[in-house]
């Protein structure tokens, strides 16, 4: 997406690979857990963005279908096995130890240095106007200096104040500016994509779009994407696996998300141990999950093309997918407050993978 929205205001080395029209101001909207199924669902909310959702062209999330993983993609045009942010949770296979990629790096871990590539906003500031627009906190954060560094943040509190600061930075002729909003997600993880609160949401992000795309200045190219989708799970399918002795023989470390459980094995685990804790695993939860190995999520492309082995061993060494509404979580390392999640994401589902490209305004 910013690889093609680079190429259109003329920087050299990127290619337009989803044939945007050509502009001189591009715009990325890129709202927080709105997956296509949803918008779609819900589109009688959003009469505006109904509008234009001819103009849609479905894009895929990276893998996992979680914000870490998937905004690291968008920042550096890479899939999740050559960048390495390997989702919400992730192990550092140096220092053996799990990593929150989102809010929790230790102090030790240096950013620029657990993902090194250049980032599009780096590339493109030598050229362009590149200006992001989000919330003071996200401005220094360990994941925004991994994946979205370079070109000029602008903090910005209300979805107005937020509207108003990318109207200014679109001001600058040869612009590109990456614009967050994080509010539809936040609702869908506490109540669910089904309550009247995801819903009114869904309304302010609506309504905001309308104004915003009426005043951008002439020829200037709005788009709107997100990172992932979101399922809802029932409390009683939100599972601490740790009770089960048999799912956890052998493995030191867990990490991913509750609908991407990534396992890592102690390293002087015995082949038996492995295949019979993996065995488990398929045997619980047959009817709700396909558990994959490591060199089998490789196979399918689901890390890209040739993962780059110096990242690979941060993702798990068995993955536990879920295609049913269930959310597994490990009961001894996660906060109590994780098992109050409703909606959830980063499996292979259609309604967590499967995202928008909506041209909401065009040059």
């Amino acid at each position: 997406m910013l690889s093609s929205a680079a190429a259109v205001l003329g920087v050299d080395g990127f290619e337009n690979t989803l044939n945007l029209p050509a502009a001189t101001r591009v715009c990325v909207i890129l709202v927080d857990g709105l997956g296509l199924r949803l918008l779609k669902k819900k589109a009688a909310y959003a009469p505006f963005i109904k509008s234009v959702i001819d103009s849609n062209k479905p894009l895929e999330a990276a893998f996992p279908t979680t914000t870490a993983t998937s905004l690291a993609s968008l920042g550096t045009g890479l899939p999740s096995g050559q960048h390495g942010l390997a989702g919400y949770d992730a192990v550092d296979p140096v220092l053996r130890r799990t990593v929150n990629q989102l809010s929790g790096w230790p102090a030790d871990l240096l950013p620029d240095q657990w993902q090194p590539h250049p980032t599009i906003f780096e590339r493109a500031s030598e050229t362009l106007n590149v200006t992001t627009v989000s919330k003071a906190k996200f401005e220094e954060s360990s994941l925004t200096r991994a994946a979205l560094r370079g070109g000029n943040f602008v903090a910005a509190g209300s979805l107005t104040a937020r509207a108003g600061a990318a109207l200014e930075a679109l001001k600058a002729p040869q612009s590109l500016v990456y614009f967050y909003w994080d509010e539809i997600d936040k609702a869908g993880h506490r109540f669910g994509s089904e309550s009247e609160k995801w819903t009114f949401q869904l309304e302010e992000l609506d309504s905001g779009l309308r104004r915003f795309a009426a005043r951008v200045p002439a020829n200037t190219l709005v788009l709107l994407t997100a990172d992932h989708g979101m399922v809802d799970i029932p409390e009683a399918q939100r599972i601490d696996y740790s009770q089960f002795p048999e799912l956890l023989d052998g493995i030191e470390l867990t990490a991913g998300e509750p609908r991407c459980v990534q396992l890592h094995f102690a390293l002087d685990a015995t082949d038996e141990q492995r295949e019979r804790t993996i065995t488990a695993w398929r045997e619980r939860f047959a009817k709700q999950a396909v558990v994959m190995e490591r060199h089998e999520v490789i196979a399918r492309g689901l890390l890209g093309e040739n993962p780059d082995p110096r990242v690979v061993g941060r993702f798990g060494d068995v993955f536990v997918l879920a295609h049913a509404q269930v959310a597994l979580l490990d009961g001894r390392r996660v906060a109590p407050h994780a098992f109050s999640v409703v909606g959830q994401h980063g499996s292979l589902t259609a309604a967590e993978r499967i995202i928008p490209l909506l041209t909401l305004k065009r040059p």
